[in-house]
């Protein structure tokens, strides 16, 4: 075929076309419209006669206008409640802040409506480092606990900081967490953090009954010993643009190898949630927010 200035320029027509359907969808449709649900379903070692176990993962709300604004929460607490899960978990990193947010949301109506998660064995939860960061006060002691915690647990939330509680499921499952490897930041790429994976671990001494970790940030697995059947973790939104598997920037030291979905090694398991909001910029793209499903046997 003979090129042409007129096939040039509908060539040219036809690219910036293109290329700004995928900007929409990268920047509006996908982090702003879509949501998926992903299940994962496992057996685990040591599960015995217990039945099935059924959690609901959200992580990495990130809340903000006008990405994800109180009805858009709304609508994934309803998403998740149909699920019919035995437990919701709750992974950390409520509040959304970054350049291009509109409006930050208030953190008493961010949880108001979370406290509609319903479910039998009820609702726990873990801090991410953005619950750390989003506390200036805390920030600037740098010690305490920030205000998001109590008003988690005023809503019902039980909040595992670097502790357990042991699920009445059949013959019981463990349930822990850890706080954020990211609590404290002092200067760029220098954090302080203020998990204590031993102390989480601890009460897992009483029995040996299965036990399920919930880490904000996945970095934590190498340290997660065998004795952990599952560690559920969010913080890296999958890279928030992934393309055939791979994404090119990821929040983990670990780079791809912790970036999203399910990983096995030396007979452990973890699951990466893509989680539900965006951070640093807001776009994403092949990897639309997700609500995790775990379905245990």
């Amino acid at each position: 075929m003979r090129l042409t200035r007129r096939r040039l320029l509908a060539g040219g027509v036809i690219t910036l076309a293109s290329g700004a359907s995928v900007s929409a969808f990268g920047l509006v449709i996908e982090p702003g419209l879509l949501l998926t649900v992903r299940e994962y379903r496992l057996s685990l070692p040591g599960w015995g006669a217990r039945p099935p176990l059924n959690l609901c993962v959200i992580a990495d709300i990130h809340s903000n206008e006008p990405w994800m604004p109180l009805d858009r929460i709304r609508r994934i607490v309803a998403t998740a409640n149909a699920l019919e899960p035995d437990a919701h978990l709750l992974l950390g990193d409520i509040p959304g802040h970054f350049p291009w947010v509109r409006r930050r949301l208030p953190m008493p109506e961010v949880v108001e409506a979370l406290s509609g998660l319903r479910a039998p064995l009820g609702c726990f939860g873990v801090l991410g480092n953005h619950d750390w960061w989003d506390d200036q006060a805390v920030q600037r002691a740098g010690r305490g606990v920030p205000a998001l915690r109590g008003l988690l647990q005023q809503a019902g939330f039980t909040i595992l900081a670097n502790g357990a509680v042991r699920l009445p499921h059949g013959d019981g499952v463990w349930l822990c967490g850890t706080e954020s490897m990211l609590a404290f930041r002092r200067i760029p790429g220098i954090y302080r953090g203020v998990d204590n994976l031993r102390a989480a671990m601890a009460p897992l001494a009483a029995d040996d009954a299965p036990a399920i970790l919930m880490a904000h940030e996945p970095d934590q697995f190498p340290n997660v010993p065998g004795r952990v059947a599952l560690t559920l973790s969010g913080h890296t939104h999958g890279g928030q643009v992934r393309l055939a598997g791979w994404s090119p920037i990821v929040g983990s030291r670990y780079g791809n190898r912790y970036a999203y979905g399910l990983v096995e090694e030396e007979g452990k398991r973890l699951i990466v949630s893509g989680g539900l909001g965006c951070s640093v910029f807001p776009i994403r793209l092949g990897v639309a927010p997700e609500i995790v499903m775990v379905r245990l046997s």
